[in-house]
This record gives C-alpha cells, structure tokens and sequence, in this order.
C-alpha cells in the first residue's frame, strides 16, 4: 500500500542554499537536502488501484509553467513548534494548481485536506527543541534571501513512513506546458 502525495522538486542550486540553514538548532532532525520539496497534496496510504486512478487523473492536468520564490523562514506548531521552514511566497498559479489537485482527490473519494494550504520547504522536524530555541534560530535566519526557479514539473511522489523525510521515490512526473 504506498503512501503517496503530489509536489514540485527543488533544485540542486537552491536546495544547496537551503542545506546552508541547517545547524545551531538542540534537538531538530534535519531534512536531507535530497528530500526537499514543496508538497502540493498529501495523499496518504491507498491501495495499488486507487494509486492507479490518482495517477491517470493527475495527468488530465495540464497547465503553464510558472515562477516559485522562496523568501525567509518560519515553523510550524505555535507555542510547540515542531517543524522549521523556508516560505514559498503563495502565487496564483501555485494555489489554482493546488486547488485542482484537492478537487481531483475528492472527486476519486479521498478527504478532504483539513488545513489551509502554507506552500513551503521543510528544513527540519524540531522533536526536541524548544520554542525558545526555535525563536532564536529563525531570528538568526530570517533574512533568508532564498530564490526563484521555474519548476519544468509536477511529480507523484511515494514516501515509507520515516523520521526525518524521505526516503522519496517519483512514481510519476506531469510536465507543466510550454
């Protein structure tokens, strides 16, 4: 049964620059600069079948290419915060492709998503650290100047149940069109 979920990769030049956030953080488990990605859908654990349908429904969607900027970083979990992030600056383009998706998913009879959509880049899963420490290390990296790439697709991605993020295998890609 694979856990499934749909994103936009990172490229190797900003998920270098991203890698450079980690450290100075007691108690985070850092994401491996491979598994960076900007989760469009989470999915979740479905059979091969339904894994089938997803899959040929995804690729009815065909939509222009667009431009993702990442600017600064945040985290998650309020007073206990329990991930740190780099923001992805919400564009039109990006939420509509993320909409569609949520509306495919419910039309296969999947849930809905129980939270509003954040688009950004997981650095960290923060297990141990403190609000505190948390506080101070996004004080240190909020001037984050991050960067802008133009992502040539979309991608299905499988995922084991982990600590730490991956590992992640693409199942299927969906090029956006010229």
């Amino acid at each position: 049964m694979p856990r499934l979920f749909t994103a936009l990769e990172i490229p190797a030049d900003l998920g270098l620059r991203l890698s450079m956030l980690r450290g100075g953080l007691p108690g985070a488990v850092w994401i491996s600069p491979e598994f960076y990605h900007i989760t469009l859908r989470f999915i979740g654990d479905i059979d091969d079948r339904r894994a089938d349908d997803v899959a040929d429904e995804l690729a009815r969607i065909h939509r222009r290419g667009f431009e993702v900027s990442i600017r600064g970083v945040d985290s998650f979990g309020n007073g206990k915060p329990h991930s740190v992030f780099a923001a992805v600056q919400p564009s039109k383009a990006l939420t509509d492709l993320q909409a569609e998706q949520e509306r495919m998913m419910q039309r296969l009879g999947l849930d809905p998503e129980g939270r509003r959509y954040t688009p950004h880049v997981t650095i960290a899963r923060c297990k141990g650290a403190s609000g505190i420490e948390v506080a101070r290390w996004l004080d240190s990296r909020g001037d984050f100047p991050g960067g802008s790439f133009r992502p040539a697709r979309f991608v299905l991605y499988s995922s084991k149940s982990s600590t730490g993020g991956g590992p992640y295998v693409v199942e299927d890609a969906y090029p956006f069109d010229p």
